[in-house]
């Protein structure tokens, strides 16, 4: 997708300077030049003018990819935005595209997409399909409990349940290591409605997608993440093998740090939950990762 696009900008821009090269003598070759100039300049950078980029995103994940209406919100929408922002494309030459985890290496193989920001852990697994410019936050696996609750870790669960939703690896985690026993649900949005009646005592995944639930008006006030993670999740863009836009992505994840605007997001979007990054993991330094 990308990389079709740029071809066709850049065979552009070669017939551009060819016909100007062949100008009559009236002083068109001097003004054509000027243009020639500025047109192999937009293809050098891309050609972002006019062309749109597609992103991949989560759209239930609140506080980091969320679309309700076609406005998306969340930590790795602006993310996405701040990365391609500085990358040529304006906000509304940004196409976004839902991103569900089962299927965001074949949105990129299959060039459906042309970055995917969307909680994406980087694996050695996942390497051996699509790489990875990053990481630009690392998330850890934490405890989602009710404000006034005990709960410390894994290992102060006593008796309470703790919400599985089918199909997760978290829970699975918390249960082999510590034998908490399990309630099994559909969907994390379940489990918050079930943690909010009494029923479970505590949910577990990522903590930032923990803070995102959190966040929400709906709860304001009656969880908190206990911040004790216990394992790391280095969240990448996900790009396709031919990308030559890895290392350019990561100067800029590092700006992003380095300026401040990675922590303006953060509070932005997980701040209600009063939820802190750990702070011995970030910021976490892009690079090591493109293909």
């Amino acid at each position: 997708m990308r990389s079709t696009t740029f071809r066709i900008a850049a065979l552009a821009a070669a017939t551009a300077l060819t016909l100007t090269a062949c100008g009559g003598d009236d002083g068109g070759e001097a003004d054509a030049g000027g243009e020639g100039e500025s047109s192999e300049e937009s293809a050098a950078e891309g050609g972002t003018d006019g062309e749109t980029v597609t992103i991949g995103i989560k759209f239930d994940q609140p506080g980091l990819g969320l679309n309700e209406g076609g406005d998306p919100t969340g930590m790795d929408v602006d993310v996405a935005k701040a990365v391609a922002e500085e990358l040529g494309y304006t906000e509304d030459q940004i196409e976004w595209k839902e991103a569900i985890s089962a299927q965001r290496e074949d949105l990129l193989e299959s060039d459906q997409v042309d970055m995917i920001f969307a909680t994406y852990s980087i694996t050695d697994e996942r390497k051996e399909r699509v790489q990875f410019a990053g990481p630009y936050f690392v998330a850890g696996q934490d405890l989602l409990v009710p404000t006034d609750s005990d709960i410390e870790g894994p290992d102060s669960m006593g008796d309470a349940i703790l919400c599985s939703v089918t199909g997760s690896t978290s829970a699975a985690r918390v249960n082999e290591e510590y034998g908490v026993a399990l309630q099994e649900y559909g969907s994390y949005s379940e489990c918050m409605e079930a943690m909010a009646s009494g029923q479970i005592g505590a949910l577990t995944t990522d903590d930032t997608i923990l803070a995102g639930f959190a966040a929400q008006d709906e709860y304001a006030g009656q969880f908190r993440v206990v911040g004790n993670t216990f394992s790391e999740e280095n969240y990448g863009v996900g790009l396709p093998q031919d990308s030559d836009r890895c290392e350019e992505i990561n100067e800029i994840l590092n700006g992003l740090w380095e300026d401040g605007t990675m922590d303006q997001i953060i509070e932005d979007n997980l701040g209600a939950a009063d939820y802190t990054p750990n702070a011995d993991l970030n910021p976490p330094e892009a690079g090591g990762h493109c293909a």
